[in-house]
């Protein structure tokens, strides 16, 4: 199985992974609010390196979380992954970055999802509105990723037929909105660049590479540049 570095910038965490035979044998990661993923990744991926025990020559492929999520966060997440894998003369593979949060959940609160029938991962989106996604408790896709802005009808289907577990920073904000008896809110959740592993080893095997020099991360939306704040 491969050596695999894995880059998750997409949220509020800043993690790096590596993985040999499908586990995490390195990680660095912060999951604070600073957005600092400019000072951090680099370094991150270095000191991940160091403590694998591994040269930058050994690694096989670079996994990157495509998006959605924050826009600085996954230009700098894709540049350090295509930057790598060009030096490095490496593939390049990508995995969508709710997925990755929906899988990284089955992993971790196995107890918290026994009698769950829905997972949905949620990525802040400003305001009221969530980049999300809709999976079964198999990890079937359900629904398409896409920008939803919640109120008290919000995924009211799914709730009536089972419960449905909600997670991300995006789901913070949906607490005291969605109050169907059915929605459980995993508010310990924390995204990983590990979640990544299994679904980048399944890509790494079917050979599903992503073009290094045109490979673009997955915005969903436009980017909206905020006002400059007043100097004086």
């Amino acid at each position: 199985m491969p050596t695999i570095l894995h880059i998750e910038s997409s949220t509020l965490t800043c993690s790096v992974a590596i993985s040999v035979n499908g586990e995490t044998i390195s990680l660095k990661e912060s999951h604070d609010q600073s957005y600092a993923h400019s000072e951090k990744l680099v370094v991150y991926i270095d000191e991940a390196i160091k403590k694998a025990g591994i040269k930058p020559s050994d690694l096989e492929a670079i996994c990157v979380s495509k998006g959605p999520g924050s826009y600085t966060g996954l230009r700098i997440g894709v540049s350090a992954a295509k930057g790598l894998c060009y030096g490095l003369g490496i593939p390049l593979l990508s995995v969508g970055s709710l997925e990755s949060m929906a899988h990284w959940a089955t992993i971790n609160f196995q107890k918290e999802l026994a009698d769950v029938s829905f997972l949905c991962p949620m990525i802040d989106a400003r305001r009221m509105e969530v980049y999300t996604q809709l999976f079964d408790a198999s990890f079937k896709e359900l629904h398409t990723v896409s920008a939803e802005i919640i109120d008290e009808q919000s995924f009211s289907s799914e709730l009536d037929k089972g419960k449905v577990a909600f997670f991300g920073d995006g789901a913070a904000k949906c607490k005291d909105i969605i109050n169907h008896q059915n929605a459980v809110f995993l508010d310990d959740f924390l995204p990983s660049a590990s979640g990544m592993i299994a679904l980048a080893e399944a890509k790494f095997g079917a050979k599903h590479f992503e073009d290094v020099a045109y490979f673009e991360p997955y915005y969903l939306k436009d980017f909206v540049a905020g006002l400059p704040r007043k100097m004086f």
